[in-house]
């Protein structure tokens, strides 16, 4: 018995004798790629993101950003999403933001958060790149492990060109 255990052991090891890696003969070139060109370029004193005073910013802006993305958000309690129209949002956000789309996210939201409350604007940002505000809103629900935040991006026409949903911290992540 032990000589077949024995002999079965050196077969295994014969087996998984590893092979000798070969060299490598051929030398791939890499291609340097040129960094993107900006229409308008940034000043080299300029900022990419700047904060602004909450009351810096237009208050009919503050409040077509607050209503759009709460109506978005109210959506999870209603199950009723009026979709946005082409003098309120970017072609994209018309064409990604769906019905079907929110109701799937919409019931993990409740399930996990409860039921949407209001939205407490905390942040407004201006990215000078592309031209737009950022408003960053902490979102409010019924369930007190609810750490959710919402970002509204305008663009220059003032229309959403961008709304983003995430876990809630403390400092600006430009992701």
């Amino acid at each position: 018995m032990k000589k077949i255990i024995f002999i079965l052991c050196l077969i295994i090891l014969a087996g998984c004798k590893a092979k000798k890696a070969k060299p490598i003969t051929k030398v791939e070139t890499i291609e340097v790629l040129k960094p993107l060109e900006i229409e308008e370029p940034i000043k080299p004193g300029e900022p990419k993101i700047e904060k602004i005073a909450l009351s810096g910013v237009n208050l009919n802006l503050k409040e077509k950003a607050y209503e759009l993305g709460k109506r978005m958000l109210m959506t999870c309690n209603t199950s009723k999403f009026r979709p946005y129209n082409e003098s309120e949002a970017t072609a994209s956000v018309i064409n990604n933001i769906t019905e079907d789309r929110l109701s799937k996210t919409c019931a993990n939201y409740r399930q996990w958060y409860g039921t949407f409350k209001d939205l407490e604007l905390v942040e407004i940002f201006i990215n000078n790149v592309d031209q737009t505000t950022v408003f960053r809103y902490k979102a409010l629900y019924t369930k007190k492990v609810a750490n959710k935040e919402l970002r509204v991006f305008m663009n220059d026409e003032n229309k959403i060109s961008s709304l983003r949903t995430l876990d809630w911290v403390d400092v600006y992540d430009n992701e």
